[in-house]
């Protein structure tokens, strides 16, 4: 089976329709005291602070997220997330099949909650990339608790990991794994690497990928593949980005 590692977005759509904890990849216990500390700040009525962790400047822009996120509406992470990447992959528009695929075979490194599979459901949230949590620094926090169980998850299954480089903070695989590069004129492209990431999820989730192999043997519209890099345990798969 293919586990695709992916990020999250900093926009996510609010709302949600479950407000009871259903099960999460490794359970909420190792989570508890991040989940705790997030918690109290959001709810403690210290602005300043609120704004920090968020990375906004607005009052106004703050109040979607003031809630108490034991009591609210969660949704799938799939869902939840709305950012570049998941605009490209249109979650909603996709077949029943496919959004399963991407619920059960897809792992994104949350800044808030940690490695958890697309079907997961998780409340509205937010923290900006890189900042700590109270005293708490999210990338080393989850690297800690959940690299060995993320080692067990993975075992005996290929990875393509689309993550963002920071992300590799959060875990770093020992086995074999895939990175994909995007190419433009020649130069390897920044933000069109988030769209790029979302339209090949989108293809994987379609086509139910199940090996590198049959990922190899997609036509993505797009993107022609130029050449193929192995340095240790690392796979590149280098595309161009066609006009």
């Amino acid at each position: 089976m293919l586990y695709t590692l992916f990020s999250p977005s900093e926009g996510k759509l609010s709302g949600g329709d479950i407000t009871t904890d259903s099960d999460i990849l490794f359970g909420y216990t190792p989570r508890k005291e991040i989940l705790e500390r997030y918690n109290t700040i959001v709810n403690s009525g210290d602005m300043e602070t609120i704004k920090a962790l968020f990375g906004i400047k607005k009052e106004s822009d703050i109040t979607p997220y003031i809630e108490d996120l034991f009591n609210a509406t969660k949704m799938a992470a799939i869902e939840r997330y709305s950012g570049v990447a998941f605009g490209y992959l249109d979650y909603a528009s996709l077949s029943e099949s496919a959004q399963q695929y991407l619920k059960r075979q897809v792992i994104i490194f949350s800044n808030l909650y940690g490695s958890i599979l697309g079907g997961d459901e998780i409340a509205n949230y937010k923290v900006k990339q890189g900042n700590n949590i109270g005293d708490i620094a999210p990338d080393k926090f989850y690297k800690e608790r959940f690299s060995y169980q993320l080692d067990l998850q993975l075992m005996d299954h290929e990875i393509l990991d689309l993550r963002a480089g920071y992300y590799d903070k959060f875990y770093k695989t020992k086995q074999n794994y895939t990175t994909l590069k995007f190419l433009k004129g020649g130069k390897s492209v920044s933000h069109w690497a988030k769209a790029y990431r979302g339209i090949v999820l989108r293809e994987l989730a379609q086509h139910k990928v199940q090996s590198i192999d049959d990922f190899l043997a997609l036509n993505i519209t797009a993107l022609q593949l130029e050449e193929t890099k192995i340095t240790k345990n690392k796979t590149e798969i280098i595309y161009s980005i066609i006009e």
